[in-house]
């Protein structure tokens, strides 16, 4: 299945609620007016965009459609797309991995599919050539290492562990060390589920980040949170906390395939200025995509 293909099949239930209202408002399209822009800004928002962000969307699309004086369905569609697309451009989606070894933090709640999420983007990056190392730095939650060593084996590169309970910047230092000894191109760091609020998890995280710094001077380093697209609004409440608490680089958006709101892939960019880097579209190892913004929009709206 190409690329393309599987953006659109991710997007199927978000496509059947959202798509296929909007492709109808653009059938019916003959020109401004308000009514034609208020069931807009309820679908968007009804996707998960976001108040905010639907508000700001409708606006300029309003704005451009007067001025240009819009009559047909194709020209506003296209009019939304590019709009859209500009809400989504918050940065370089590509990961910054130019240093050997680089480092790749991985964070964010229990639940949301981070072990799962290494697992498949270690088979990523090994597919891209990269040698790759994992890091199984969640020694709380009870088989996280094992469930790390299966994906390990899966994608066909090394893994260091400790015993449960271990301490978590201990095995980031041994992981470090194995990557210089064994010339990985790559370090990906598991790190234990947390809020913001717990004090002793960030402050742990604070201590793994001290031990990267340490230990690989200058070295490339992605800080990437993963979020499960089925909460929603509730996610953008994560990403916001993660932010504020553990300067994040990048999101990745996993179970995108399982929720009809994959709006919240633009309240993400919009509001937290931070770019959306790999999407989850299904539970295949290559099923964790690079986000593509174009990509996106054109698959929502074709």
């Amino acid at each position: 299945m190409g690329f393309f293909e599987k953006i659109k099949n991710g997007l199927l239930r978000t496509k059947k609620s959202v798509g296929a209202q909007l492709n109808g408002m653009f059938a019916a399209f003959t020109g401004a007016n308000e009514e034609f822009f208020e069931e807009l800004e309820e679908t968007l928002i009804l996707a998960d965009i976001g108040v905010e962000t639907t508000e700001q969307v409708v606006d300029e699309l309003r704005e451009v459609t007067r001025r240009e004086g819009y009559r047909k369905g194709e020209e506003i569609k296209n009019a939304l797309a590019e709009i859209l697309e500009k809400h989504l451009d918050t940065g370089d989606t590509a990961l910054s991995l130019s240093t050997k070894p680089s480092v790749i933090l991985v964070v964010g709640v229990n639940g949301v599919g981070k072990t799962t999420t290494i697992g498949k983007l270690a088979a990523f990056l090994g597919g891209e050539g990269k040698k790759v190392l994992l890091c199984a730095g969640d020694t709380f939650r009870a088989a996280a290492a094992e469930q790390l060593s299966v994906w390990a084996e899966r994608a066909g590169c090394d893994i260091v562990r400790h015993e449960e309970g271990s301490d978590p910047a201990a095995v980031v230092f041994d992981g470090i060390a194995a990557a210089k000894a064994r010339g990985a191109d790559v370090v990906i760091c598991d790190t234990a589920g947390r809020l913001h609020n717990k004090s002793n998890l960030m402050n742990e995280l604070s201590k793994i980040s001290r031990v990267i710094d340490r230990e690989l001077p200058g070295a490339d380093r992605e800080t990437l949170l993963v979020i499960d697209a089925t909460t929603g609004q509730n996610g953008l409440i994560q990403a916001k906390q993660f932010k504020e608490s553990s300067g994040i680089s990048g999101i990745v958006l996993t179970k995108l395939d399982g929720t009809a709101k994959g709006g919240i892939v633009l309240a993400i960019c919009d509001q937290l200025g931070v770019p959306v880097k790999f999407i989850g579209v299904g539970e295949q190892t290559d099923d964790l995509l690079p986000f593509d913004g174009h990509e996106f929009v054109e698959a929502l709206l074709s």
